[in-house]
């Protein structure tokens, strides 16, 4: 018996040991009143519990990318996801109210989840639909990184110890997946890098099969091309990186 109780809390403290760095959310769901004149919003996101200032910054961070798709009136600040709920709601029946019969119903979905953790790294998915009128609405996927220790949202460049080096990786691998000559212009076969050179995607971010170069829609390639996924495993991207990931 005592034997058994033994193992048992031996196997506790190595659970507790194995997540013990592992931060604790909770899904949060929020949306609109739902009615003839009204856009559909819909937020899926999760909520960081621990009362750290980690927790504090994923929150805040969180909320400020929803207040930013959602604030459609410049003239209306809005610091709160209800004030942005209201300020988008408001704007959609001002143009209704004017185009009764030409205004189509505005929507915005949001989903976001835990893409990457470790003891040093936390990535965030963002992935996000807005609808405001027009031919057709817009998709982006996005990541949000921190860093743990430190407790603070990560820039794009603060992810990597070599940024040139992998670069010129992310280059290659980029070709090679599209099908694009090593040695001609990078737009030769139809993209649309600046200036003819290549360059990083805006959305950078730790997942678990590797560092994922999202490229959204419009940013080296038309609307009808859809986003552009790279991914790079981390064998091969690790010595670039400023925060290792164990294999």
């Amino acid at each position: 018996m005592k034997k058994a109780f033994y193992l048992l809390l031996l196997t506790l403290l190595i659970l507790g040991c194995e997540n013990g760095n592992k931060l604790t959310f909770e899904p949060i769901h929020i949306s609109n009143e739902t009615c003839a004149d009204c856009p559909k919003i819909n937020v899926n996101i999760p909520r960081a519990l621990d009362e750290t200032n980690l927790s504090d910054q994923i929150n805040s961070t969180l909320e400020e990318e929803i207040i930013f798709l959602l604030s459609f009136d410049d003239g209306q600040e809005t610091s709160s996801i209800d004030d942005a709920i209201n300020s988008f709601t408001n704007s959609f029946k001002e143009l209704k109210a004017k185009f009764p019969d030409e205004t189509a119903g505005w929507e915005v979905k949001v989903e976001s989840d835990v893409a990457y953790e470790d003891n040093d790294m936390l990535t965030l998915e963002f992935n996000a639909y807005s609808f405001t009128g027009g031919a057709h609405g817009y998709s982006s996927d996005s990541f949000l990184n921190f860093d743990k220790r430190k407790g603070s949202e990560l820039e794009n460049w603060e992810l990597f110890e070599d940024l040139e080096g992998f670069l010129k990786f992310a280059e290659t691998k980029f070709r090679i997946q599209e099908d694009i000559p090593q040695d001609e212009n990078i737009n030769a076969t139809g993209f649309m890098f600046e200036r003819d050179t290549f360059h990083l995607s805006e959305n950078v971010g730790y997942t678990s099969k590797g560092v994922s170069l999202i490229y959204n829609q419009y940013e080296i390639a038309s609307y009808a091309d859809g986003p552009i996924t790279l991914i790079l495993p981390y064998a091969e991207v690790n010595k670039y990186l400023k925060r290792k990931v164990k294999l």
